[in-house]
């Protein structure tokens, strides 16, 4: 189907004509009156060549692609083994990315575009952007994924299979939409996601908790006290105002998050949740109000009423405070898991803890926090045995 699409604000025709992708570009810049105008141009192509009327001189009289089109089609079919060799017309990975990048923006949220962007920049134009889609092997793939694994990062040697894998994600999606635009076999068939360690999980106990929460910066306290007890991850909380805490229900309405100092929705949509306040977070959040409720929209902010800077809080507050109390280095982060560890420990339902925490179903409590509930409730098979001895061995038997 005929379609009219942009390349550097300029917009151009895109159709296939005897199996030939085609691309005429305009001089008209990429505007809503513009696209107007082009619009019953790509209806009459697209009709034109179901009918098998369509004169591409008379569209095109200058056209490169006269050529193409113009000459013989060969007889013989195409083997699939062959097939990317003989797709020369489809585009080079660049140019497919930058059209690919501009049709997917609307669905992302801007961190997750400035992502993209970077891997694109950084490592898929670099390695391939002058190859054709189509001639991209799958021998390419795995030469530019070991590439990945030898980088060179100040000190460190190699990226991370997590970061690996989405960068190799990103070329993957590429290649899939390309394979399916230009009828040729994608490269990534059989090619799967290096493996990732399991995420370091290491909570606080209690008597840590709180000994941070007595330790902390005054100013920091109420900020690290509903951490610690709800479970909030860090673009939510940095993120959190006022018009979602909601005192009479005693509820926190998790309905944005902050993202590199900038507003944006929720991680996933299940991650929107209202977390029922606990005695320390109804305290922490109406001490927080008489510092900030008239200051700032932001529940927890700088003296100017704008977001923390998590970087900044972590490096200033957060590890000098482990340090002062001997304790080890952990991210910030593991104030979540340790909500999820104390909640569990305590036998609220699992359900509602994982409804808590944004969790679409309770496996990850289960795979993830449960081996740690027995340190915390010193809970490790006793009690079973405690019930046999108990109902067994003290005679409450059936006869």
């Amino acid at each position: 189907m005929a379609s009219i699409r942009t390349r550097n604000n300029f917009l151009f025709f895109d159709f296939r004509y005897k199996s030939v992708r085609c691309r005429e570009q305009t001089l008209l810049k990429d505007t809503p009156e513009n696209r107007k105008k082009l619009e019953p141009y790509a209806t009459q192509i697209d009709r034109e060549i179901k009918a098998g009327t369509f004169q591409y001189e008379k569209y095109f009289p200058n056209s490169k692609n006269l050529e193409k089109v113009q000459a013989p089609v060969k007889a013989k079919p195409v083997d699939p083994k062959e097939m990317q060799a003989v797709c020369s017309d489809s585009p080079s990975l660049k140019e497919f990315s930058e059209e690919w990048f501009e049709e997917n923006l609307i669905r992302w949220k801007l961190s997750h575009q400035e992502t993209v962007r970077g891997i694109l920049d950084k490592h898929l134009i670099p390695r391939f952007g002058d190859m054709n889609v189509s001639h991209i092997t799958k021998g390419d793939i795995l030469k530019f994924r070991s590439s990945l694994a030898k980088v060179q990062i100040g000190n460190k040697t190699g990226l991370s299979p997590m970061r690996i894998n989405h960068i190799m994600t990103s070329l993957r999606m590429i290649l899939n939409d390309a394979a399916d635009r230009f009828q040729f076999i994608t490269p990534f068939q059989g090619i799967k996601p290096l493996k990732v360690p399991r995420s370091d999980v290491d909570p606080f106990t209690i008597d840590e908790v709180r000994l941070i929460l007595s330790t902390v910066r005054l100013d920091f306290r109420n900020y690290y006290e509903v951490r610690f007890f709800t479970g909030m991850r860090t673009g939510e909380i940095d993120g959190l105002k006022w018009k979602y805490v909601d005192f009479n229900r005693r509820e926190i309405l998790v309905r944005e998050t902050l993202v590199r100092m900038r507003e944006e929705n929720t991680k996933t949509p299940g991650s929107v949740r209202e977390i029922q306040m606990s005695e320390p977070v109804y305290q922490a959040l109406k001490a927080q109000w008489e510092v900030t409720g008239k200051l700032s929209q932001f529940v927890f902010c700088n003296r100017n009423g704008t977001p923390l800077d998590h970087t900044n809080v972590t490096k200033r507050i957060w590890y000098p405070t482990l340090e002062m109390l001997g304790m080890k280095r952990r991210r910030p982060y593991q104030t979540r898991h340790t909500t999820a560890t104390l909640w569990l420990a305590s036998g609220e339902n699992p359900e509602w803890i994982a409804r808590q925490m944004g969790h679409s179903s309770t496996t990850m409590l289960f795979t993830v926090y449960s081996r740690f509930v027995p340190n915390l409730t010193r809970r490790d098979g006793t009690a079973f045995e405690n019930l046999l001895a108990a109902r067994i061995n003290g005679g409450d038997h059936d006869n």
